[in-house]
């Protein structure tokens, strides 16, 4: 029996899985998730997980956070440089085959069941039509389906690297906030789990709203800010208001950005937003302002109206592209 390796391999964690093409890609003989930042490399990580398995691999398909050029990648969010040949000659594997992470995550959208999305805009479907996919993590992936006439095939971008465009006062200020911080503002210092405190920041200096106290202490020393940002503005007993404005902020300009890969794309059958972070946010997604700040196009606002607008709330859809792609590798 055929055995794949698998994997997802991101900025903040790294899904690993075994496969068998005659089981299918939903039946997997093996998984583990691994903190990408404990590991000095995906070699590291790999050898980690087949220490803990007797099962023999034959090959692998990666869906990797980075440009993939050659059979190469320098991961955006890690200090790593992966090489497919390399890979393959360490493990001993027939081939080793890498695609963008929300590639991967493309591949797989196809394949979700209904009750694995929440609906923020039924919109009207076109068969056939392209399909977007945006993803808010550690960074901010893109990118998207088109139909071929037999199946969806999906194509990869950096298209969260691209210049930030401010729509409001506050958000011009934000613009020369981040700025003066990084030197170059894209949509991923904004729209990511990094970028929620960005903006945090940035309305705190600004002096857009106050933090309290007890939020200051909780805050006090944590290697991962944002967690606690979302959890001070869901929290239904005291919402930090300064949270509040930030996740609105957040969810305003991903709405915006949303809007532009649909247009860029024409997605007339559907806009996909992925990622670890929109499930914990969907009570803010599901105001009007993401849906607001989606539609605002000028006069391709109907347009807008029209495309269907779903959040994946499926764990592992990148992980599971990744196998339905490998499968096809054959």
């Amino acid at each position: 029996m055929t055995r794949i390796l698998v994997g997802d391999i991101g900025g903040t964690k790294t899904a690993l899985a075994v496969l068998s093409p005659e089981r299918g890609p939903r039946d997997l003989l093996a998984k583990r998730t691994f903190s990408s930042g404990g590991f000095p490399s995906l070699e590291a990580v790999i050898g980690e997980f087949l220490t803990g398995t007797e099962l023999v691999i034959d090959r692998a398909v990666f869906g990797i956070a980075g440009p993939v050029t050659r059979g190469h990648v320098n991961t955006t969010n890690l200090p790593w440089s992966v090489d497919e040949a390399q890979l393959a000659e360490t493990f001993g594997f027939s081939s080793v085959r890498f695609i963008n992470d929300l590639e991967a995550m493309a591949y797989g959208v196809p394949h979700l069941e209904t009750s694995g999305l929440s609906v923020l805009n039924p919109g009207k479907p076109l068969k056939g039509g392209a399909i977007a996919v945006i993803a808010p993590g550690t960074g901010l992936g893109e990118a998207f389906l088109t139909w071929d006439g037999k199946s969806y095939q999906a194509h990869a971008s950096e298209g969260g690297h691209t210049d930030f465009a401010p729509k409001s006062l506050l958000e011009r200020e934000l613009l020369s906030y981040l700025n003066g911080r990084f030197g170059h503002a894209s949509y991923e210092r904004i729209c990511s789990g990094p970028g929620i405190f960005n903006i945090y920041e940035y309305l705190k200096q600004g002096g857009y709203g106050d933090e309290p106290l007890w939020l200051a202490k909780q805050l006090e020393g944590v290697e991962d800010a944002t967690p606690v940002i979302v959890n001070a503005a869901l929290d239904e007993d005291r919402p930090c208001e300064l949270c509040v404005r930030a996740l609105d902020e957040f969810v305003s300009i991903l709405g915006a950005e949303a809007g532009n890969l649909a247009l860029k794309v024409l997605a007339t059958r559907g806009v996909y937003l992925g990622g670890g972070i929109v499930p914990r946010v969907l009570p803010f997604l599901k105001k009007a302002i993401f849906m607001k700040s989606f539609r605002d196009k000028g006069r391709y606002a109907d347009l807008m109206d029209r495309i269907p607008v779903h959040v994946i709330l499926t764990p592992d859809v990148a992980l599971l592209g990744a196998a339905y792609r490998a499968i096809e590798y054959q």
